[in-house]
């Protein structure tokens, strides 16, 4: 089934303590719709770039199967960038540089192809735009989710709190569920949470995996132990690109599948850090793809004697 993302194409600066990248394609959008397009080719993109951005990255996309007719080229100004740098322990960053360029003046105008998109994946924009975005859906979807960030929680908290209303999925890391709730503890952020309109939540924590709440049900998904972590730059991404794609894939948004979209979107993530920017998600394999979901799956079974 079609997905629908919207969000930023970019280019990164990024440097961590295993080397540096200059000017890589990047952007939540870029992230979410190659590890999407391993299990959907109905993927409808909606985002800016200016006159810069490589036209070879574009065909790229376009050859995953991503369709673009909702990608704004602005041929009057520059594509957004970002320069980062990670600490040793690779959680934690500093921002060098956040050039908005083209994406100050992003205003989605969705094409009519999109607006019947049966999955949604709202990307870390401002709540502003989400909302719109929403405004423009035919209201036949089956799934939306989103994105966000505590930069919006500090400025924008009205909005966000309309837009996280309209939504069925909210995926946010453990520091955002906690200043968005006012609780320390996840399980009472969780149900805080759930008192604003959302009928799932993600909470991503880096590293240590990635918790799923509904309800009162938690399931647990561990971050997979890899010998090199290259590039965490669009890992949250990446994974609910995965997860969304998984989704669109099998229509199912019970519980338990959606415990095996976790596992596959923390299986895209794990991926997606072993080398800068989305040089991995380029070039996987169906197999190697199987092959990591079973180390996952390994991870988390177990049998009571």
């Amino acid at each position: 089934m079609s997905l629908l993302t919207i969000g930023t194409v970019a280019f990164d600066t990024v440097e961590t303590p295993f080397g540096r990248a200059e000017k890589i394609i990047g952007g939540a959008c870029t992230y979410i719709s190659y590890a999407a397009s391993y299990f959907t080719n109905e993927i409808n993109l909606s985002a800016i770039v200016g006159k810069d951005f490589p036209e070879d990255e574009i065909a790229s996309l376009r050859k995953r199967g991503v369709n673009l007719e909702g990608l704004e080229i602005k041929e009057d100004g520059l594509t957004f960038f970002w320069e980062g740098k990670y600490h040793m322990n690779m959680n934690s960053r500093d921002t060098i540089t956040t050039d908005l360029n083209v994406l100050e003046d992003f205003n989605p105008v969705l094409p009519e192809s999109y607006k019947s998109s049966k999955y949604v994946m709202l990307g870390n924009l401002t709540p502003d735009i989400q909302k719109r975005v929403l405004d423009q859906l035919d209201g036949s979807q089956e799934l939306i989710a989103m994105d966000t960030m505590n930069f919006w929680m500090d400025i924008a908290m009205d909005t966000l709190k309309d837009v996280i209303a309209r939504v069925d999925v909210l995926t946010i890391n453990d520091e955002e569920a906690r200043q968005l709730s006012g609780e320390y503890s996840l399980v009472k952020a969780a149900s805080k949470i759930f008192e604003m309109g959302p009928k799932y939540l993600v909470i991503k924590k880096g590293e240590h995996g990635a918790l799923l709440f509904y309800k009162d049900q938690i399931f647990f998904a561990p971050a997979l132990p890899l010998a090199e972590v290259f590039d965490p730059t669009g890992a949250g991404d990446t994974f609910a690109g995965g997860m969304l794609g998984y989704l669109a894939k099998t229509r199912d948004t019970s519980f338990d599948n959606m415990k095996r979209a976790i596992i596959y979107g923390s299986a895209m993530a794990s991926f997606c850090v072993e080398e800068f920017g989305i040089s991995k998600l380029k070039q996987l394999t169906k197999e190697e793809i199987d092959q990591r979901v079973g180390q996952f799956s390994s991870l988390v079974h177990y049998t009571m004697h």
